[in-house]
């Protein structure tokens, strides 16, 4: 499985450990400023996009050293740095895209990025979309089946509805077993499940679900 992991420069203490996933089939590239974090990291990017307004000199010199693919654009665009990133990201056909790096700062920018998500998925619901920190990961699920391991990492299980309506969600191998539910924009009812067998089965029969893997520390 390819997988893509964007770095993007949100707070240092929100982006997931980046030395864990140091696999043979996982390539970075870093949104803006955090490039350096993929650097800081002791990793080299596959290519690093955006403005690049927030990175001095200095930072810009030393992304340049790595000799990496830099797509730098103006900062009056229509795209945020991130957004760049992850068209980046498609054109490498991957299975699966991680972004981290998006939490913890600006409330608007995890949204904006949510959103992108969710746009995608419509368009190419082959590829998984994982955003991540230290202490939560949101995957989008759409129509079908999904088998998810437990994770003791990250016991609590939530869904929440990204379109107008999600039908006919099934959840078992979890504590609070359902069958056949609709979830509604704003429904509550669907948040801090729990995985309680080796691994729980999640099947929609329409709809786009973000679903919020968690802890509490």
């Amino acid at each position: 499985m390819k997988t893509i992991i964007i770095c993007a420069g949100g707070p240092e203490e929100e982006v997931i450990p980046l030395a864990l996933f140091l696999e043979e089939n996982t390539q970075f590239i870093g949104a803006d400023r955090g490039t350096l974090q993929l650097l800081d990291a002791g990793i080299a990017p596959l290519a690093a996009v955006g403005d690049f307004d927030s990175v001095s000199k200095e930072e810009m010199k030393r992304i340049e050293a790595t000799g990496c693919c830099i797509e730098k654009r103006p900062p009056e665009k229509d795209e945020t740095d991130t957004e760049l990133a992850l068209n980046l990201a498609y054109s490498q056909n991957p299975d699966k895209i991680i972004l981290t790096g998006v939490t913890g700062g600006r409330l608007d920018h995890m949204y904006s990025a949510v959103q992108l998500l969710v746009r995608n998925a419509r368009l190419k619901p082959s590829i998984q979309l994982i955003l991540a920190n230290r202490q939560n990961e949101l995957t989008l699920l759409q129509q079908g089946t999904h088998i998810f391991k437990r994770n003791e990492q990250f016991p609590y299980l939530s869904f929440f509805s990204m379109t107008g309506v999600v039908r006919g969600l099934t959840l078992t191998g979890v504590k609070y077993e359902v069958y056949f539910e609709d979830i509604h924009l704003g429904d509550t009812r669907f948040t801090s499940n729990e995985i309680v067998e080796p691994s729980c089965t999640i099947s929609m029969q329409e709809g786009i679900c973000l679903m919020v893997r968690s802890s509490d520390s």
